[in-house]
């Protein structure tokens, strides 16, 4: 059993002790799709790296939810959202910033011989491994474009 998972598990408990409803659905929510893959792949339990991944798609749907109540002036919806990826993102690996996410890109583009953006799927091939769940695809997908002609 992962470390994630027993930490995730333990931090349920905790929040249900607390009768911390908002950590409690958080979690909740993340462990009912943490399971629903478990079962598409005929595990018991995920590794770190499936949680993180499973943990990163659960943030990217906030994040996404967020922007729509920004937007729609829904700015109770908007905050409740942004609590919720603040309980997220405790699970998640420190992200990186712009200037440690340019050095990675730079070095994956020398290592794959990337030249245009015609070779964006070698160099994705080299750079996901790096970065996954350390940094937002869309992000990375604008720089990317910027280094490559």
């Amino acid at each position: 059993m992962g470390k994630l998972w027993e930490q995730l598990g333990q931090d349920l408990v905790t929040a249900m002790k607390a009768k911390d409803a908002l950590t409690l659905s958080v979690l909740r929510m993340a462990k009912a799709a943490m399971t629903h893959l478990a079962i598409e792949k005929k595990k018991d339990v995920l590794d770190d790296a499936e949680i993180i991944d499973v943990l990163s798609k659960q943030l990217k749907q906030r994040k996404e939810s967020y922007e729509a109540f920004t937007q729609g002036g829904r700015t109770e919806l908007a905050q409740k959202e942004q609590s919720e990826m603040a309980i997220l993102e405790k699970y998640l690996p420190k992200q990186l910033d712009t200037s440690e996410l340019e050095i990675l890109i730079k070095q994956a583009i020398k290592d794959s011989g990337a030249q245009s953006k015609a070779d964006m799927g070698k160099l994705m091939g080299v750079l996901m491994p790096k970065i996954k769940g350390r940094a937002d695809g869309k992000i990375v997908n604008q720089m990317i474009q910027s280094f490559l002609v």
